[in-house]
C-alpha cells in the first residue's frame, strides 16, 4: 500500500524555532563547560514543576524549552569552525543529567537533540555550511530528530534523491527546524543506508505518541511523501556508525571520529540515570513522611527501607560510572590510529545496556517499598517507574541482543546486527 493510500492519524504542528534566540559568537566564545553545567543545573526546579504538565501536553512545555535554548546547550557539539562550542563528552553528561533529573521527557528530548548536532556534523561540508553558517554575528543552531525505523525509500534522481516513508520515534520533532530520516535505496548493490536531511516544514507530523511513559517527549511519527533531497544533504549511515563519516575527515577533534552507536546509547541512558536520581530523592523524602500501616513507626526508621534507599543510590551512581567509562572509551578509541573494532564496540554497547538495566532495577525496588500510594497520579514515583520502563525498551538496550553480539565478538564470529 502506498503511503498516500494509508488511513492516517491527524497531524500536529511543531513549534519551529525562528532564530530569535541564537547566541552571538562573542557569547559562545566566553561560554565554558562549567558555565553551561551551571545554567542547566539551575533549570532543574523549573523542569520538576512542569514535569506533570509536560506529560499531559505530550510535548516539552514552551516556557521550559525556551529556558533550555537560552543556556546554549544546542551548540555543545557544533564544530568551532562555525562558532560552536565543541565541548567534551563528560561535560555533555554533566549538563544533561540535571535536566533529566528534573523531567525525564524533557531531558530525553534535549539530550537527543544536542547529540543530533553531532550527527549533523557527519554530513557533507556544504550542508554544514548551509545550516551552521551564514548567521553573521549570531550563530544558528539546529534542532533535529533522527529517525531510522522503519527505513524510508530513496529513489536516485538527477542531483539527489526523491524520498518517501513513514518513520516512528520522532523524538525532538515538536521543537525542530530540521529532520533527519533513514532511507534505503532499492536494488542498491552497496546496500547503503542513507541519512537524509530536510526542513521540518516539509514533514507531516502524525499524532501517534500515546504511550504509558515518556509521553512528554512528543515522539510522533513522521510522514514524507516524494520529497526531493539534494545529494549534499545525505550521508552514508554506515560511515557514521563506524566513526568514518565526513566529520571524521573534516575535524581534528576525536569526538567527531567516535562510532555512533555507543555515543547514542550513552545519550539515551542519561535519562535513566537522571530519573534514577529523581526517584532516590523522592523516595528519601517520602520515607520521612510515611507511617507504616498498622503502627506509629515512620518508614524512615525501618532498616529495610534504609537499605533499599542506600542500595538504589549506589546502583544509580554505578550506572553513571558505566556510562562515563563507555563514552570516554569511545572517544579514546576514536583518537587512535585505527577505527574501533567490533569487539571493542560490542563491549561498550553491552556495558551501556547494563547501565540502563541497573537504573530500571533501582527504581523498581524503590517503588516496591513505597506502598500503594506510590502509584497515585500525584506521586512522582509512579511517573519515574513508567518513564524508566519505556526508555529502557529502546532497541539499543535490548540486553539479549547486546549480549549475543558481545558473545559473538568474544568467539571471533561476525556480527549479526548493525547495532553496535
Amino acid at each position: 500500500m502506498a503511503v498516500a493510500d494509508m488511513e492516517l492519524p491527524p497531524t500536529v504542528q511543531p513549534a519551529i524555532p525562528v532564530g530569535d534566540d541564537f547566541l552571538t559568537r562573542e557569547q559562545l566564545a566566553q561560554l565554558t563547560p562549567a558555565d553551561l553545567v551551571r545554567r542547566t543545573t539551575a533549570l532543574k526546579p523549573l523542569l520538576q514543576r512542569h514535569a506533570a504538565a509536560c506529560e499531559r501536553e505530550r510535548r516539552p512545555i514552551v516556557e521550559v524549552w525556551n529556558a533550555i535554548r537560552a543556556t546554549g546547550c544546542f551548540y555543545h557539539f557544533m564544530p568551532r569552525k562555525y562558532g560552536g562550542l565543541e565541548f567534551d563528552v563528560d561535560s555533555f553528561l554533566d549538563a544533561m543529567l540535571p535536566l533529566a533529573e528534573g523531567c525525564a521527557s524533557t531531558g530525553w528530548v534535549t539530550a537527543f537533540c544536542v547529540e543530533h548536532v553531532w550527527m549533523l556534523s557527519q554530513f557533507p561540508e556544504p550542508f554544514q555550511d548551509e545550516i551552521f553558517g551564514g548567521g553573521g554575528d549570531h550563530v544558528p543552531y539546529v534542532i533535529a530528530p533522527g529517525v531510522t525505523a522503519p527505513p524510508g525509500k530513496a529513489i536516485p534522481v538527477d542531483g539527489g534523491y526523491r524520498i518517501s516513508g513513514r518513520w516512528k520515534w520522532g523524538t525532538g520533532i515538536m521543537n525542530s527546524n530540521w529532520a533527519m530520516v533513514a532511507c534505503a535505496i532499492p536494488d542498491d548493490p552497496e546496500r547503503r543506508a542513507l541519512f537524509c536531511a530536510l526542513p521540518t516544514n516539509e514533514v507531516k507530523v502524525l499524532d501517534t505518541w500515546h504511550i504509558d511513559g515518556m509521553e512528554g517527549t512528543g515522539s510522533h511519527d513522521l510522514l514524507i511523501e516524494d520529497a526531493f533531497i539534494p545529494e549534499y544533504r545525505t550521508m552514508n549511515m554506515n560511515d557514521m556508525r563506524a566513526g568514518t563519516g565526513h566529520g571524521a575527515r573534516l575535524y581534528d577533534n576525536p569526538i567527531y571520529r567516535q562510532p555512533m552507536t555507543p555515543f547514542l546509547g550513552v545519550t539515551a541512558a542519561i535519562g535513566g540515570v537522571g530519573v534514577g536520581r529523581a526517584a532516590v530523592a523522592a523516595f528519601a523524602e517520602q520515607l520521612q513522611q510515611r507511617v507504616i500501616p498498622g503502627s506509629t513507626t515512620r518508614q524512615s526508621d525501618k532498616p529495610a527501607a534504609q537499605m533499599r534507599l542506600a542500595h538504589a543510590d549506589v546502583q544509580i551512581a554505578t550506572a553513571e560510572m558505566l556510562l562515563r567509562a563507555a563514552v570516554n572509551r569511545n572517544v579514546e578509541l576514536a583518537a587512535g590510529p585505527v577505527p574501533a573494532t567490533f569487539e571493542q564496540r560490542s563491549f561498550m554497547r553491552l556495558q551501556i545496556a547494563h547501565a540502563m538495566e541497573i537504573c530500571r532495577e533501582a527504581i523498581r525496588t524503590l517503588v516496591e517499598a513505597a506502598g500503594a500510594g506510590a502509584h497515585m497520579r500525584g506521586n512522582p514515583l509512579q511517573r519515574h517507574l513508567r518513564d524508566i520502563n519505556v526508555m529502557s525498551n529502546h532497541v539499543i538496550y535490548d540486553i539479549d541482543a547486546a549480549s549475543e553480539l558481545r558473545g559473538r565478538a568474544m568467539l571471533g564470529m561476525e556480527p549479526n546486527s548493525m547495532i553496535y
